[in-house]
């Protein structure tokens, strides 16, 4: 036999070997594959399952009440629509500027919130600060829904229980609480809206902080706050700090350029939970001056 005819054993050996190999690395890639699709749709199911444990955040019991700080108030039980008993706490001032109602975050509970509720009682509010479902020595667990209708509980007290007029109601609502405190203007018409460090929507926050998620696939809390903030008529202030990261200034401009007119919007410095209206005597005065304004315009 001619010598480039002979047969090469070894060679047939080397190239059953590469077979071989690539047959593994094939295998091992779609090994890999499949991995890191479960991997991912367990990631999904689980955000999904436990999307209330990344919204709500709450606190059982009261460290602080209004007297620590001096403050006479009130210790009030309120019954939502759906029967849920809320508590909360009224504490009477000059009533100069009327009444506000305080929707807080979405951590804690209300007496995390000493410096708000001495704050606006020092501004001559007449503060109701109330604790959503399941927060503070509130019954029941928190959701969209439940946040909402603890809120109306809120207004009712006001303006049954107490007689106030709406038009001397301020309702104020701090990030989650923003949602909560637009829904309740949707409804109703108050003196003013104040909304701090809040979002356009959770579907939108869920993008920033999981952004290869199918987020609006996941989650069924929206707080769609975008869609219903141009229909509410009353004076609006919306207040962000620049350097919050938890909720970006851009998504408070974005919730801002949304609404109608009138409006205002401050831009403080600090992050999520030390910007805000409370950063100095200057963004205080600002805050009084808006909601003068808006008063002054509802008495004309």
């Amino acid at each position: 036999m001619p010598k480039h005819e002979q047969a090469n054993p070894g060679r047939h050996r080397d190239t059953a070997a590469r077979s071989r190999r690539s047959r593994g690395s094939s295998v091992s890639l779609r090994r890999l594959a499949n991995c890191v699709v479960i991997t991912y749709l367990t990631v999904c199911v689980i955000v999904s399952f436990l999307q209330s444990r990344l919204i709500y955040f709450p606190s059982r019991g009261y460290e602080y009440t209004p007297a620590d700080v001096g403050l006479l108030y009130e210790d009030l039980v309120l019954e939502t629509e759906d029967g849920v008993k809320i508590t909360a706490w009224y504490i009477g001032g000059s009533g100069e500027r009327g009444s506000l109602i305080f929707c807080h975050g979405n951590a804690g509970n209300m007496a995390d919130r000493m410096v708000d509720i001495t704050t606006l009682h020092h501004m001559g509010f007449n503060v109701l600060m109330f604790d959503y479902r399941g927060y503070g020595g509130s019954e029941g667990s928190p959701t969209e829904t439940g946040t909402y209708l603890d809120g109306e509980a809120a207004w009712n007290y006001l303006t049954v229980t107490r007689g106030e007029e709406p038009s001397r109601i301020t309702i104020f609502g701090r990030s989650l609480g923003g949602a909560v405190a637009i829904e309740l203007a949707t409804h109703h018409q108050p003196a003013a809206l104040v909304v701090e460090s809040s979002f356009t929507s959770i579907v939108d926050v869920g993008r920033l902080h999981y952004p290869l998620l199918p987020i609006n696939m996941l989650v069924t809390y929206r707080y769609e706050s975008i869609a219903k903030v141009p229909t509410i008529l009353c004076p609006k202030l919306f207040v962000h700090a620049k350097d919050d990261t938890l909720i970006p200034i851009s998504i408070g401009r974005k919730l801002y350029d949304a609404a109608a007119h009138p409006k205002r919007f401050i831009e403080t410095p600090g992050g999520h939970n030390s910007g805000g209206y409370t950063y100095n005597d200057s963004y205080k005065r600002q805050f009084e001056a808006f909601i003068d304004e808006a008063l002054r315009i509802l008495s004309e």
